[in-house]
């Protein structure tokens, strides 16, 4: 069995990483999925979440995701997400930004249930932003409520 795995992320627009892992954890819309080398396939939805992926050096990476599947093969992970972003590349006070919006738009209570629904998810992506930002600068660590 292989000691490492091949990631690659994707969204619409480019492509976030493609690196080799010893591990990788992955919001799927039933739970989080631990994947290690070798492991079984499988295809799942992705939820809104915190990808998390540990190098071959040992060192730990952070990325938000939102929407998409993920395609696991023994040796291979394959994301295909809606938004994906690394936690350096996340502009926290526009995350706080929009945290407030849908806070505010979810408290209004004036909104129809499709808008209630859009508000949600952009609280809850949002909120992932925030916390892959504050995994990356600690300083940041305080930012979620």
């Amino acid at each position: 069995m292989a000691d490492s795995i091949q990631i690659e992320i994707v969204t619409p627009e480019r492509k976030v990483i493609e690196v080799t892992a010893t591990e990788i954890t992955v919001p799927g819309k039933g739970g989080y999925l631990g994947i290690l080398p070798g492991h079984a396939p499988l295809i799942s939805e992705l939820a809104v979440g915190v990808i998390d992926y540990r190098t071959p050096s040992g060192q730990q990476h952070h990325l938000s995701c939102a929407w998409g599947f993920v395609e696991v093969l023994p040796e291979k992970v394959t994301i295909l997400a809606e938004v994906s972003e690394r936690g350096e590349e996340i502009d926290v006070e526009r995350a706080r930004r929009a945290r407030e919006r849908a806070e505010a738009a979810l408290k209004s209570g004036d909104q129809k249930e499709e808008e209630r629904a859009r508000a949600q998810r952009d609280l809850q992506l949002a909120n992932t932003r925030l916390e892959v930002a504050g995994k990356i600068d600690p300083a940041l660590a305080n930012i979620l409520p």
